[in-house]
């Protein structure tokens, strides 16, 4: 999943108005930008099998701390609780570890049974929609499109620069999420690697939208 990670993150400007967009952002990807630095690392291990699923061609074969769920649970709480030695917000830190979750829970509907539960444990959990792409995008693209319509409906663009740089924004994720779709095989794990730390600039973006747009606070 992609696209549907970043749906639920613009989504979640709604319950914590005082968190940035690029926090957000990072929160929901965490485990997808802690994942290239740990390849690069040789700490977790991908193949590339093209026709593995009909959507990736990637078999994750290994990669216990950054996507078991034990794991994951930690890292929600260690994100959730340096955002509230930060901000001394509890309920802001409590929706960016729910953030932090919610990318497991997700992965959980279209990865393959792949996902680690502990690490060093060999049961494997995955609901397998990658296997169909239509089922993919029923998935991804509404979750993705409810979430933008939700950040929209919760903020207003201060200038210019709010409103057109949260639509590029918007259709840049839509661009490289076709581009994964239909591009064929990335050419090396380096590659996947190289372009998941890419990912960071999504989440400075991010920041740079929401500092030009403001949100409207529940009374």
């Amino acid at each position: 999943m992609f696209v549907g990670h970043f749906g639920v993150a613009f989504g979640a400007k709604r319950v914590a108005p005082a968190v940035s967009l690029g926090t957000l952002f990072l929160a929901a990807q965490f485990l997808d930008l802690l994942w290239p630095t740990l390849l690069m690392a040789g700490t977790e291990s991908v193949r590339i099998a093209p026709g593995i699923t009909t959507v990736t061609p990637l078999d994750f074969e290994y990669y216990p701390i950054s996507h078991s769920l034990l794991a994951v649970l930690g890292w929600a709480v260690l994100v959730g609780g340096v955002h509230f030695l930060l901000r001394r917000e509890s309920r802001a830190a409590l929706v960016v570890a729910v953030l932090v979750l919610s990318h497991w829970v997700l992965d959980l509907l279209v990865h393959r049974p792949d996902l680690p539960l502990a690490p060093g444990g060999s049961t494997l959990v995955g609901l397998g929609a990658w296997s169909s792409l239509p089922l993919t995008l029923l998935l991804e693209v509404p979750l993705f499109g409810l979430g933008v319509w939700i950040y929209v409906r919760a903020t207003t663009a201060k200038d210019r620069q709010g409103s057109w740089g949260l639509w590029g924004l918007v259709v840049l994720l839509l661009s490289i999420y076709a581009a994964n779709l239909f591009g064929g095989a990335p050419p090396s794990v380096t590659a996947i690697a190289w372009a998941g730390q890419l990912q960071w600039l999504l989440v400075l973006w991010a920041y740079w939208v929401d500092r030009h747009r403001v949100a409207f606070r529940k009374s």
